[in-house]
């Protein structure tokens, strides 16, 4: 057996963010409260989809999946970067860094197949409006959603699985903020060619194929939009579908144009401002846009919130 699947070193350092020391406790607070907002809001949809039956339709059923996912995505990075930013010596373990980079791959996937399939859902409703309860089945929901987990599943396992086996001998600072698949790379001492092919051909798959589905989608949602006479019925489709729009533009904005379209100049700075940009911005501000661009959400709130106070009076 040969040793080219073990490593010598036991644990790795945690370079992070570039701040000065004088600025260190402002960007705490701003990342911990942003933390904060990310868990709190995505975690009021959840419970506001599970209490409010109005909301047991396909689309909340994928927006409650989506709202988890984020709230798992930012929790596998922030509070370990949180709490590198208050120790001397921010180190992680060999097996936990592993075990990072598994399920930070494997929520970023689930965030991209969910807004895959959202995506349909929105084409099934606006394009087949007459047929969308037969289409959207719960049967075809619960498939849907299997088969995201399942993918996602698969994926971040072989990625693990081959980085897993490289070996990293002396340098152990990785240059970011967790453990990124490709800081993790540039730190090892064995050949990384097939790691970096499959990260090419299942990046361009996982990214690039449900971008162009969800841009087929929305092509055809809008030539459909386009044909309703009603002004008021293009207004409720367009809002309808704003919201989506908004987070898929913030999500594969930041991920294509860092993994798949990297820049020769790109500094480690810059990459690791887009990385918070994916794994802190965006899952803080998916709550805001579902909520205050939708009204069947803020009716739910408002529902929820006469409920518990008649049950107090009563």
């Amino acid at each position: 057996m040969t040793k080219s699947n073990q490593t010598s070193i036991s644990a790795f350092i945690l370079l992070g963010l570039p701040i000065q020391s004088e600025h260190r406790y402002l960007f705490y607070a701003l990342l911990l409260t942003m933390y904060l907002t990310t868990v709190l809001g995505n975690l009021l949809i959840i419970i506001l989809i599970q209490l409010d039956s109005h909301l047991h339709t396909p689309m909340y059923y994928f927006l409650s999946n989506l709202s988890f996912s984020d709230l798992c995505f930012s929790s596998v990075t922030i509070p370990k970067l949180l709490q590198n930013m208050q120790s001397q010596v921010p180190s992680i373990p060999y097996a936990d860094c592993l075990t990072q980079m598994y399920f930070f791959l494997f929520f970023g996937d689930l965030e991209s197949f969910l807004l895959v399939t959202m995506a349909y859902d929105r084409y099934a409703a606006i394009c087949f409006p007459l047929h969308y309860t037969s289409i959207m089945s719960p049967k075809l929901c619960l498939c849907l959603i299997v088969l995201c987990w399942v993918l996602t599943t698969f994926h971040a396992m072989l990625h693990t699985l081959l980085m897993a086996r490289l070996s990293f001998c002396e340098d152990n600072m990785i240059l970011h903020f967790f453990c990124d698949m490709s800081a993790l790379l540039k730190l090892a001492c064995s050949d990384t060619y097939v790691n970096e092919l499959v990260i090419l051909i299942t990046g361009s798959i996982i990214l690039f194929i449900p971008f162009v589905l969800i841009i087929v989608s929305y092509a055809r949602i809008v030539s459909s939009i386009l044909k309703v006479p009603s002004a008021q019925g293009v207004y409720k489709a367009f809002s309808t579908c704003g919201s989506h729009l908004s987070v898929v533009s913030l999500f594969y904005g930041t991920v294509i144009s860092l993994y798949l379209c990297p820049s020769a100049n790109s500094s480690a700075v810059k990459e690791m401002v887009m990385a918070l940009m994916y794994t802190v911005v965006t899952p803080m501000l998916n709550p805001f846009i579902y909520s205050l661009r939708n009204r069947d959400i803020k009716g739910a709130l408002g529902r929820v919130i006469c409920k518990r106070k008649i049950s107090f009076w009563l």
